[in-house]
C-alpha cells in the first residue's frame, strides 16, 4: 500500500526542485541507474543499495546533476561512487575531509589514503570532483562560493559524540545559497532516548537533529520512510555497530539472525536553508 503522505510530500518537493533546476526526473533517474551499475563501484558498496536506496533517496532530496553539492565526509566513498559520475559533465560535487594534523584519529588518515586510491583507479569517474579539507569547529565547506545541496549520510552522531553538531549544522547553512537544501539520513532513535544513549548507540532523535538543524537556519522542509527498517529494534548492546555492514563484537552464533535485520533504521530528511 502506498504511503499518500509521503507520496504527496515526496512529489511536492521533487517537482520543486526539478523546477529549480529545470533538468527532468528521468534524466537524473537514469543517470544515477548508469551510475549504480558502473563498473567503478565496490562489490560490497553494491551489496548495501537495498539498505540504502540510493536513487529513491536523492530524488527525494530533489539532486540535479546542474546543481553544485557538497557531501560531508564522504570516507571510503560509498555514496561518492555513485556521485562523482553524476557530476563529470556538469555542475560541480564536493568530497570534503577533515583537515589532517599530528594530533587526528589515526582513522581519518586512513580514510584519506584509502579514498585517494579509489580516485586513481578510476581517474575517468573522479576527474571533475574537488575535495575540501576542513575544521568541526569551523567548518568552512564552500570556499568556491555558495552550493545549491548539502548532503550528510550517517554523520550526526559522530559529531553529537566530538560535541561539533552545533558548529558542522552552522557551517551546512553558511554553506548554502539562500533556500538551498540540506538532505540528511541518521540512524534513528526512538523519541525521547537521552541524549547520552544516543551518542553511545549512534541512534539519534529526529527530534535532536530537527533542534539543530532549526537553531542553524534550517526549515523542515519534507521526510520520507525511505530508509526505515521495522526490522531493527535499535537496543543492541554494541548500538547500531552491532548491525549490518560492521556485526561488531556479534558472536558467530549471532551472526545470521542480526544479519536477517539489515541495516539500520534510520530518518530520511530534507531541510531548507531560510
Amino acid at each position: 500500500m502506498i504511503d499518500t503522505k509521503f507520496s504527496r510530500s515526496f512529489f511536492t518537493s521533487l517537482f520543486a526542485a526539478l523546477l529549480l533546476s529545470g533538468c527532468g526526473s528521468a534524466d537524473v533517474g537514469e543517470l544515477i541507474d548508469e551510475a549504480l551499475v558502473g563498473e567503478h563501484r565496490t562489490p560490497a558498496y553494491v551489496e548495501r543499495d537495498s539498505f540504502r536506496n540510493p536513487k529513491e533517496t536523492l530524488l527525494f532530496f530533489g539532486l540535479s546533476t546542474e546543481q553544485s553539492v557538497v557531501e560531508i565526509t564522504p570516507g571510503f566513498g560509498w555514496y561518492a561512487e555513485i556521485l562523482a559520475p553524476l557530476f563529470r559533465d556538469a555542475g560541480q560535487y564536493y568530497y570534503t575531509s577533515y583537515t589532517l594534523h599530528d594530533d587526528i584519529n589515526p582513522y581519518f588518515v586512513r580514510v584519506e589514503k584509502a579514498f585517494k586510491e579509489k580516485m586513481a583507479l578510476n581517474p575517468d569517474v573522479y576527474n571533475n570532483l574537488k575535495w575540501i579539507h576542513f575544521d568541526p569547529m569551523q567548518p568552512d565547506l564552500a570556499p568556491d562560493g555558495p552550493v545549491d545541496m548539502v548532503l550528510t549520510f550517517r554523520n550526526v552522531h559522530n559529531w553529537a559524540k566530538a560535541g561539533t553538531a552545533e558548529s558542522m549544522f552552522s557551517g551546512f547553512a553558511s554553506a548554502l545559497k539562500p533556500g538551498g537544501v540540506m538532505g540528511l539520513v541518521e540512524h534513528r532513535a526512538k523519541p525521547g532516548t537521552p541524549l547520552d544513549e544516543q551518542i553511545r548507540s549512534g541512534y539519534m532523535t529526529v527530534e535532536y537533529v530537527v533542534q539543530m538543524a532549526e537553531d542553524a537556519g534550517f526549515r523542515l522542509d519534507a521526510s520520507s520512510e525511505i530508509n526505515a527498517n521495522p526490522k531493527d529494534t535499535t537496543d543492541h548492546p554494541g548500538g547500531v555497530w552491532n548491525l549490518l555492514p560492521n556485526l561488531r563484537n556479534v558472536a558467530d552464533e549471532e551472526k545470521a539472525a542480526i544479519s536477517a535485520i539489515g541495516e539500520s533504521d534510520r530518518m530520511t530528511l530534507r531541510f531548507v536553508k531560510e
